[in-house]
């Protein structure tokens, strides 16, 4: 299919998607340790990164485009469109925008935030009491802020996923799993017994179906 006109290189749009998530994730997790702006610091350039080839530079396009034009005719490999790869790999027709993969995105990328937000109000609440935070999001798993960005990488990966997010994304997955384990060691050496207890009760990442079966698997 011959293209006509360029969906990329707008380079506002960048700034102006990048600054938006950037500083909305901002104004939820406020950071204010080194290991915080190292957590916040990497989610930014995943957003960076995502947006750059969304509205700028399609480098995931270009690189795949003799085999996108091969395997999809039909498909204008420039095109806006064609940047949501999930709708043609899984042969899903349709505008993309109100595909259920782009609403799905949307829900998660709404609960990331929401998680973010809740979290935050939480921590800060126990940071200022000096405080083992453990109710809202701590009461059901113990590393929610992570979790929270974790969900919204994953839905702009099923909306417009790249080759350099895609491998973004296992890395962050391990520096988050590593600053997790970092802050525990503080909360172990801080809080004592009362972190044990916390930590024999919730779960890092993943929570418990119910809080039936949370106290199921508590029972001995």
């Amino acid at each position: 299919m011959e293209h006509t006109t360029s969906a990329y290189g707008l380079w506002g749009l960048v700034i102006i998607n990048s600054l938006v998530f950037i500083i909305f994730a901002f104004s939820f997790f406020k950071p204010n340790s080194p290991r915080d702006w190292r957590t916040f610091g990497t989610f930014a350039a995943f957003i960076v990164a995502l947006f750059v080839e969304m509205y700028g530079i399609p480098l995931t396009l270009y690189l795949l485009a003799g085999w996108l034009q091969s395997s999809y005719p039909q498909l204008d490999p420039l095109s806006h469109n064609a940047g949501h790869l999930w709708n043609s790999l899984l042969g899903i027709e349709g505008d993309p925008h109100f595909g259920a993969l782009h609403i799905l995105s949307n829900l998660l990328i709404f609960a990331g935030f929401w998680l973010l937000a809740t979290a935050w109000r939480v921590l800060y609440h126990a940071q200022q009491t000096g405080e083992l935070a453990e109710s809202g999001p701590y009461a059901r798993i113990r590393h929610p802020q992570y979790v929270a960005f974790v969900l919204i990488m994953l839905g702009f990966l099923l909306q417009w996923p790249t080759l350099l997010t895609l491998l973004m994304f296992p890395v962050l997955l391990l520096m988050y799993a590593h600053l997790a384990r970092q802050e525990e060691r503080w909360a172990e050496a801080t809080f004592g017994a009362r972190w044990h207890a916390y930590r024999a009760r919730v779960p890092a990442f993943i929570p418990h179906l119910s809080n039936s079966t949370a106290s199921k698997e508590q029972q001995p």
